[in-house]
């Protein structure tokens, strides 16, 4: 005779006791792991570059200026790595901030600097490119964009003068190209162009007679000088300061002794 064994109640329960702290053990498991994770990623970011250094045997040393610059040359990267003091090596020095250091130098636009093994860098800048020299010691490019540059590191000599607030720049530029060619067709040369804070223009031709035009259009001035200009007559051992046509009609001209 076979006898079949029931379970008792407090067996079933014990049982079920088991599994329901088996499942509370796991749930918190659940809930702690991302916390984990966020704490090991946390402690593998703030000893990371500790970890970095630590694979370096020795700091960058030397750099290779690639592609073609008109204004910068190896010495000047090289003061630049020299402020920033003793760099750290391949693994563990953060290019980034070579890269802002460089772009400290005031011509150029941008760089992007890279590491090559064991202990070198390649650096690549981006230089504005002058057109014209902006109020006598700055330059402008032909965007608008106002920078500086060591006036012996210029190669070209004829650039044009202008001049104003940096925030007429592109309004000069337009001016310049406007006034040089239509200058140009009729045998004249300009030189220089500027406008002041109140909106006066000033050109200046390549014999240094300026021009003064005053505020607001300018173009029916400049063709009023066009027609006067050759009729002026201009007394031996003197010579044309000025020509102002800041009038209806007309125009002053200023003289003076021929040095």
């Amino acid at each position: 005779m076979n006898v079949i064994k029931r379970k008792s109640p407090q067996s079933t329960s014990l049982g079920k006791k088991h599994y329901l702290s088996h499942l509370r053990y796991f749930l918190q498991l659940r809930f702690l792991l991302p916390v984990i994770v966020i704490i090991l990623a946390v402690f593998a970011y703030i000893y990371r570059q500790t970890w970095l250094d630590s694979l370096d045997e020795k700091p960058i040393s030397a750099y290779a200026l690639v592609g073609k610059n008109d204004y910068t040359g190896y010495a000047d990267i090289q003061d630049v790595l020299l402020k920033m003091g003793k760099l750290k090596g391949f693994w563990g020095q953060d290019v980034s901030v070579i890269q802002e250091q460089i772009e400290t130098l005031p011509w150029v636009k941008g760089a992007v600097v890279r590491k090559i093994w064991p202990n070198r860098l390649s650096i690549w800048v981006n230089e504005y490119q002058p057109v014209a020299i902006w109020n006598k010691t700055e330059f402008v490019t032909k965007d608008g964009t106002v920078f500086q540059l060591p006036a012996e590191k210029l190669k070209e000599n004829n650039l044009p003068l202008l001049g104003g607030p940096d925030y007429q720049s592109l309004k000069v530029l337009e001016a310049w190209q406007q006034i040089y060619n239509d200058f140009k067709a009729k045998g004249l040369t300009v030189k220089g162009i500027v406008i002041d804070e109140r909106g006066a223009w000033q050109v200046t031709l390549d014999n240094d007679i300026v021009l003064r035009l005053g505020r607001g259009e300018w173009k029916s001035k400049l063709g009023r000088f066009v027609t006067i200009y050759p009729q002026i007559e201009v007394p031996e051992g003197k010579k044309i300061d000025y020509i102002d046509l800041r009038y209806e009609s007309g125009a002053a001209v200023g003289i003076s002794e021929n040095n």
